[in-house]
């Protein structure tokens, strides 16, 4: 009797910790990331250290809970998973400011120097002192180091001021970096929180870029030179980063399953203290009021610290209010073309030609004719035109040549269905959502991408002829297309939806068919069946934009140390232009008609302008602080922004408006607001001493635009500052109208310009 009670006790016990089991694994289920925000300053004096009075905290709601990172630069505080409940629970205490959820951000995903006129400008940059003393940090998909684009040879010591490291993990050692690549770290706890151990048969647990992004992103600010590069001999000749000599640190915060705020904060709290002077952001997703979204929390940090941040403005255009990344004092970029251009045209058995994109380079076709199908006519599937996976029947497609829709899926996965079910080539066609704008990419098949127009052109001639036929003529590489730039339709575009009084983006550089270092862990498709392995690749996004920017900022840094990112970000934007040289605006590819602010802010980035800007609208923390009083922000959302007390002054007006931005968004309200905005800008002479002249262009004319004082004379460093009065007339309110000019302030040699956007709320 006595061994029957102890058995069923013994399966009462298995039964009830199984339960105990199941219920912590609910829990666990339950719980999500957060990032903590405290006020430092609040530390109760019984403990020592702020990280015992963080874990006190944590333990006072969790008895589980541990810390995935501590914060004390990006921000002050910490994260980790807790239950909603605990997390409401955490925000009630004292001297915690906020408790915010884990976001997820995604990537945004040669020939630019010489577009950008650096080849003829060699000789106006630092090219032995300074500017190898600029070190560029970069947030991406890690660094793939064998790439000749971190190349050292020729470069000089470390600089004395980094203080990072080359952290090792799968597939890396500190033997990889070297005196061009003088860190890599990476940041994976935030990730593995939310999605479990990173699988390192998938991807390296390591600084090694699997992926190729970041790669790109790196060697496109700040890649070495590096001669004879190509993408299957395509965008041949010599390709270089913007800043040649600047040093480069990697900090690997993407991965397959995405980009995390928690890992994102971590790497820019090394980033500051590794002491990097530019921070390349080609990541976005956060729509979040600042005090609310990671990036620009952390990148507030950075500001305070004198390191410029260059941020992607997103690929979700031409949409009006997509942009990401608005905080003012993030440099927000969007994307542009270049010059450059591989045409391949679809040839009709009706002789009609169509021309199209691709940088296939492969077994060629034959000469004569293929078979052509419409891919709708080649399923059972309703989006079968979409050639999604599995939905092409092979015995319609064998042998032909397949015209797809773009949409729903990867471009260059559209061709591997094409190819897996027998088709020989594609020919890839825009709908409305993307019109006339051609990105090319590396097929696995012979491919080509065709406009909008063209697409409907040659479906008419597939929907008339009973035996349509096709052929694919690769042309190579074409230089000198035009107009060049044109915003690129997948750019983000303004107004800004979290303040739309300051203008954003804050301009425009190259970001379609980009030639840059690559990663040897993936082909150029990024396509598992893509067995492909290429030293460099040609890819389009914002993101390609963005590290442009980031080391042009880099250039004008290593010529003038002592400018603030302010002043760095209002050299680029005062001296970019939106006109070609013809004197016609800069277009944009989504309307094929002029481009406005909200498309290119100040314009396409001109770095040898750039470089003596004459003057420039300088900011400084303060002037961020009393913007966010503007805001009407309460005490705890500027700490959680500035990591102090900050008291907003009860008798000043803070206004918006008077933010020294290199831009006006003048925004009148339509119900009852005075028709009369004042924007109030400081100039800081940074050349000789000259007298400057005011001139204003509008398309507005109900708005009255003035300028007082008109002339502003200047000497040495001097400062002076200005009013512009923007007047409404007339009765009634423009409804969804927008309207557009620009200020420029000239000595006849140099041209400070700031562009204007006007609305109506």
């Amino acid at each position: 009797m006595d061994s029957f009670y102890k058995s069923f006790y013994v399966i009462l016990l298995i039964l009830f910790l199984g339960l105990c089991d199941e219920s912590l694994a609910e829990t666990e289920k339950e719980k999500s990331t957060y990032i903590v925000h405290v006020s430092k300053s609040e530390m109760p004096e019984s403990f020592e250290h702020h990280s015992a009075w963080y874990e006190s905290s944590l333990k006072s709601v969790s008895d589980s809970a541990e810390m995935l990172y501590t914060y004390d630069n990006a921000i002050h505080g910490f994260s980790t998973r807790l239950t909603e409940e605990e997390a409401r629970l955490l925000e009630s205490q004292t001297g915690v400011l906020a408790v915010l959820p884990e976001m997820k951000y995604e990537l945004h995903t040669t020939r630019t120097p010489l577009f950008l006129g650096l080849d003829k400008s060699a000789d106006m940059f630092p090219e032995s002192s300074s500017g190898s003393e600029v070190i560029v940090g970069v947030l991406d998909t890690g660094v793939w180091p064998e790439s000749k684009s971190f190349d050292d040879a020729g470069l000089g010591p470390i600089p004395s001021s980094w203080k990072g490291a080359c952290e090792t993990g799968t597939n890396f050692t500190t033997s990889n970096c070297n005196r061009k690549l003088i860190g890599a770290r990476y940041f994976a706890k935030g990730y593995e929180a939310m999605l479990g151990p990173i699988d390192v048969t998938k991807e390296s647990k390591s600084p090694r870029d699997d992926d190729g992004h970041g790669t790109h992103t790196a060697s496109t600010a700040a890649g070495s030179v590096v001669s004879g590069a190509s993408l299957f001999g395509y965008a041949a000749g010599t390709a270089r980063g913007m800043a040649t000599r600047a040093r480069v640190a990697a900090y690997k915060v993407c991965w397959i399953g995405g980009c995390f705020s928690s890992d994102i904060l971590a790497a820019i709290e090394r980033a500051i203290l590794d002491n990097v002077n530019v921070l390349s952001l080609s990541l976005g997703g956060g729509m979040s009021d600042y005090h609310r979204d990671s990036v620009a929390i952390g990148t507030f940090a950075a500001m305070e610290k004198g390191i410029l941040v260059s941020c992607s403005a997103g690929n979700a255009g031409p949409s009006s209010y997509s942009l990401s990344n608005v905080a003012p004092w993030i440099t927000t970029v969007g994307a542009g073309t270049l010059d450059r251009d591989f045409p391949a045209y679809v040839s009709l058995g009706n002789g009609l030609n169509f021309s199209g994109v691709s940088l296939y380079r492969g077994n060629a076709l034959p000469d004569s004719p293929l078979p052509f199908i419409y891919a709708a006519n080649a399923t059972n599937a309703t989006n079968g035109n979409l050639c999604m996976m599995g939905t092409l029947a092979p015995e319609k497609v064998a042998g032909k040549i397949v015209m797809c829709d773009r949409g729903m899926s990867a471009r260059v996965q559209k061709g591997a269905v094409v190819k897996s079910a027998g088709g020989l080539g594609m020919v890839l066609s825009n709908t409305a959502a993307n019109g006339e704008e051609l990105v090319a990419d590396s097929h696995l098949l012979p491919a080509t991408a065709v406009g909008e127009r063209e697409g409907d052109a040659i479906k008419k001639y597939l929907f008339s002829d009973p035996k349509p036929t096709v052929k694919i003529l690769f042309e190579g590489t074409k230089v000198g297309i035009q107009p060049s730039p044109v915003v690129a339709a997948f750019s983000s575009r303004g107004p800004n939806s979290i303040t739309p009084q300051i203008l954003k983006p804050d301009l425009i550089a190259p970001g379609v068919n980009i030639l840059a270092g690559w990663s040897k862990a993936v082909g150029p498709t990024g396509l598992s069946v893509d067995g492909r392995r290429v030293d460099f690749n040609i890819i389009s996004g914002t993101s390609m934009s963005c590290p442009h920017v980031s080391g042009l900022a880099a250039l004008i840094k290593s010529a003038h140390p002592e400018w603030s990112p302010a002043a760095v970000r209002s050299a680029l934007m005062t001296t970019a232009y939106t006109a070609y040289k013809n004197g016609q605006k800069l277009q944009d590819s989504a309307t094929e008609k002029p481009s406005t602010p909200f498309d290119h802010g100040a314009g396409h980035v001109d770095p040898v302008s750039a470089l003596n800007p004459g003057l420039v609208y300088d900011l400084t923390v303060d002037d961020y602080l009393g913007f966010l009083c503007a805001l009407n922000y309460t005490a705890s959302q500027i700490e959680t922004l500035a990591k102090r007390k900050f008291q907003c002054d009860a008798s000043r007006k803070y206004s918006v408006n008077d933010l020294n931005y290199p831009s006006f968004a003048v925004v009148f309200q339509s119900m009852g607001g005075s028709n009369v905005v004042k924007h109030t800008r400081i100039l800081t002479n940074v050349g000789p001493a000259g007298t400057y002249k005011a001139s204003v262009t509008s398309d507005t004319p109900s708005v009255k635009i003035s300028v007082e004082p008109q002339v502003l004379s200047f000497k040495g460093n001097e400062k002076k500052s200005y009013t512009v009065t923007f007047a409404s007339s007339g009765s009634t309110t423009p409804q969804s109208m927008s309207g557009f000019g620009r200020l420029e302030w000239s000595d006849g040699k140099n041209v400070v310009g700031t562009p204007i956007s006007i609305s109506w709320d």
